[in-house]
C-alpha cells in the first residue's frame, strides 16, 4: 500500500510551500495577530473581584471569598449536591465527558467514511 501525498496548485510534492508563497507567513515580523491583545474584562467582573477582596466589618480577619468558600464547604457538607459538585469542580477539576459508542453487544462501533461520494453520510449498526 503507497502512502499517497495530496497536493495542490499551492504545495510542492514534499508537502512544502514554493518560496514567496504568502500562505505561511501571515503576519510579517514584529506584527501580532491580536493587536488588541487579551479582552479587558467587564466592568462587573472588575467590581466582583474588588469585593471579593474585601473583609467584612464583623470578621476583618476573613476575605469576603474566604467566608463564600467557607459557606460553600458548609453547604456541601449538609448533603447539597450542587454545592459538592462545585467544590470538587473547583478543587479537582471537572470531570471528563465519557461517550460510550459501543454497540448493544459491547463491542465497538464500526464506522466508514467515503470520502469519494459526496452524499457521503455516517453508517453505523442496523442502519
Amino acid at each position: 500500500m503507497t502512502k499517497e501525498t495530496k497536493t495542490d496548485a499551492k504545495q510542492t510534492q514534499k508537502n512544502k510551500f514554493p518560496p514567496g508563497n504568502k500562505i505561511g507567513k501571515q503576519f510579517p515580523p514584529g506584527v501580532s495577530g491580536n493587536p488588541q491583545g487579551r479582552p479587558k474584562l467587564t466592568k462587573l467582573t472588575e467590581a466582583l473581584r474588588q469585593q471579593l477582596t474585601e473583609t467584612n466589618p464583623d470578621a476583618p480577619e476573613e476575605t469576603i471569598a474566604e467566608q463564600i468558600a467557607r459557606a460553600l464547604i458548609s453547604e456541601a457538607k449538609l448533603g447539597n449536591i450542587a454545592a459538592i459538585r462545585e467544590v470538587f469542580d473547583r478543587s479537582e477539576g471537572k470531570a471528563p465527558l465519557t461517550l460510550d459508542v459501543g454497540n448493544k453487544d459491547g463491542e465497538p462501533m464500526v464506522i466508514t467514511f467515503n470520502f469519494n461520494n459526496p452524499n457521503t453520510r455516517l453508517i453505523g449498526d442496523g442502519e
